[in-house]
Parts: C-alpha cells; sequence; structure tokens
C-alpha cells in the first residue's frame, strides 16, 4: 500500500515538474533553467560532505567542467553532448589531481586549502587569454543541436526546451548519487565521516574513499557547469567566485545535509526567495547579506536545517537509515 502511494506521489511530482514551466513567465522560466542546474550542483556538493569535508573550491571545479565543455565542443568541434560529458570527466580528473595534496589535510585545513586550489585554478583562467580568453572568459559557446521528435521541436535556446533536457539529465544524476549512497561505497562514506578510526581499524582506506567522493561530486559539477555554459553560451572567471560558493554553502547549510533531499530544498526555498521576495521588493543587491543572515539565523535556531522541519511534519516517514545519521550528528 505504502510503495504505492508512493509510486502515485512520484508520478503527480514529475507531471508538475512537466507542466511547472508553462505556467511561468519567460525570465521566470530561465530561471528554473538554472535553478535545476543548481539542484545538481548542491547535490553533488553533499556527496563531498558525506565523508566529512566541507570544500570552498567546488563551485571552481564546476568551473573546470564548463570550461572543459566550452573549449572541447568550440575548439575541437566535439558534438555538445558529448562535450558535456567530457566535461564532466576533465572536473573529476582535475579533483583527482587536487586530491593528493588537499587530502593530507582534514576539516579546516582542507577548507582553506580547498579554497587555495580554487584560487589557482581562477587565476590561471584569468592569465591566460589561450585558450581561456583571460577575464572576458570564452565567448560564442555552441548550444545543445536541436532535435525534431514530431511531437515536440526542442529549441535548446528555448527556456522550456532546455529545461525538459536539463530536468532529465539532473533528474538521472540525482538517481545516480541516490543509489551511490546507498550502496556499500555510500555506507562507508559515512563510516569515514563518523567513525574514520574505526573504519581505518577495519581495513577501510579512509583518505581513498574521501578521493572517491570527492572525485565524484567534482564529476556532477563539472557536468552541471557544461549544462549551464552551451545554454548561457559563455563562461568567465568571475562567474566561478567565492561569493557563488558562499551561496552553495547556504544552500547546504539552510537545507541541511543529514538526508538527500535537504540540500536540495535549501536551494528551492532560497533561490524562490530570492526571485520572489527579494527581487520583488527591490532588494536582490543585499542578497550576500540576507543569505549570509539566513545563514548565522540557521544555525542558531534551526541547526539541523529545514529538512528537520519535514521530518517533524511527516515523521512517520522517515527512514531508519535517517533517524541513524541524524542521531550520529547530535552525538558528535
Amino acid at each position: 500500500m505504502r510503495s504505492g502511494l508512493a509510486l502515485l506521489a512520484w508520478i503527480g511530482v514529475g507531471v508538475a515538474l512537466i507542466a511547472l514551466p508553462h505556467g511561468l513567465s519567460f525570465s521566470q522560466q530561465e530561471i528554473l533553467v538554472f535553478l535545476t542546474i543548481n539542484v545538481l550542483l548542491v547535490a553533488s556538493y553533499r556527496m563531498l560532505t558525506l565523508t566529512g569535508e566541507w570544500s570552498l573550491g567546488h563551485v571552481v571545479i564546476m568551473g573546470v567542467g564548463a570550461y572543459a565543455s566550452a573549449l572541447y565542443s568550440k575548439h575541437f568541434g566535439v558534438f555538445v553532448p558529448a562535450a558535456m560529458l567530457l566535461g564532466a570527466m576533465t572536473a573529476a580528473l582535475i579533483a583527482m589531481g587536487l586530491s593528493y595534496p588537499l587530502f593530507r589535510m582534514k576539516g579546516f585545513y582542507f577548507l582553506i586549502g580547498s579554497f587555495a586550489a580554487g584560487e589557482i585554478i581562477r587565476l590561471l583562467w584569468k592569465r591566460f587569454r589561450e585558450p581561456f580568453g583571460g577575464v572576458k572568459g570564452i565567448t560564442g559557446i555552441p548550444p545543445v543541436p536541436d532535435v525534431n521528435l514530431g511531437i515536440w521541436d526542442f529549441v535548446f535556446f528555448d527556456p522550456i526546451s532546455y529545461y525538459y533536457f536539463v530536468l532529465a539529465v539532473v533528474s538521472f544524476c540525482l538517481w545516480l548519487m541516490w543509489r551511490i549512497e546507498r550502496s556499500p561505497v555510500g555506507l562507508t562514506f559515512h563510516a569515514v565521516h563518523w567513525q574514520d578510526k574505526l573504519a581505518e581499524a577495519a581495513g577501510v582506506n579512509a583518505r581513498a574513499y574521501r578521493t572517491l567522493a570527492f572525485v565524484i561530486a567534482s564529476g556532477f559539477a563539472g557536468l552541471a557547469g557544461a549544462l549551464q555554459a552551451h545554454y548561457i553560451g559563455a563562461v568567465n572567471p568571475t562567474s566561478f567566485d567565492i561569493e557563488q560558493m558562499v551561496f552553495v554553502l547556504t544552500w547546504a547549510i539552510v537545507g541541511g545535509t543529514a538526508t538527500f533531499y535537504g540540500p536540495i530544498l535549501g536551494c528551492i526555498v532560497l533561490t524562490v526567495l530570492n526571485e520572489i521576495v527579494l527581487r520583488g521588493l527591490g532588494f536582490e543587491q543585499t542578497r550576500p547579506l540576507i543569505y549570509g543572515l539566513l545563514l548565522i539565523l540557521s544555525v542558531l535556531f534551526l541547526p539541523k536545517g529545514l529538512e528537520s522541519l519535514v521530518g517533524r511534519v511527516l515523521p512517520r516517514r522517515a527512514t531508519s537509515r535517517t533517524r541513524a545519521i541524524i542521531g550520529a550528528e547530535e552525538k558528535a
């Protein structure tokens, strides 16, 4: 009975997501595209936090995927969807290279080290006009080729068509990350986070698993960057600075990271707050200030994030896995 209700609920969510853009204005449809991409970004960031490490370079890794996909498609003529996958793989490979020096550190030192590594990459983008375009970045990035399926003509300059493309890609990626977290690998990520010494005593290579989580998260972040680059048609170093990273941190902390949906919830709620409330009241330029205030209030009064409110409203829906993770957080 419960599985049938869950299936009906997922079908309802799918129908709602498909119908959603048709009730929005053109600018709101574009916001919906970026929101969907940001959902993939913040979900990939949570994949890294499963091992207990928090990075300040995740948005730069997203930029690596964006730059790589742009270069593959524009300068080497690679088919755009293939260039996106190659961009994601490039981001994962860069993360693998960075993992050797970064994972010699833990905690606060890893946080600062990731920020330094990200800034070095951004300075390289600014310094070299070839092939990165310098401070102006890369423009004229090829779009996703149009597709005619008979029932729908997908013209990817149109935000509705691109939204459907991004929705399909992001949904598949979220399913993959969900499956990874519930696999033995994902359980080991949690073990490395909460009981790293005990896990090592049981034969787990904690550093290798932290590296694996970093590489997987970076691959998905790189794909998010590629999706964004081929929609906008341009990338530049400013798009991946520390201010954008603070927004991702805020989404994750305000939403909560104990559950899979927590950071996604934070991203959606804060985006709606920004686009409907702040922009409507003319306070959009004060977004960093308001986000900082929300971050402080969340830490003080809602330390488990918005996901804890969902748990109070639907307590019976909480799985034993979720309760175990939250319980481990409370003990920590």
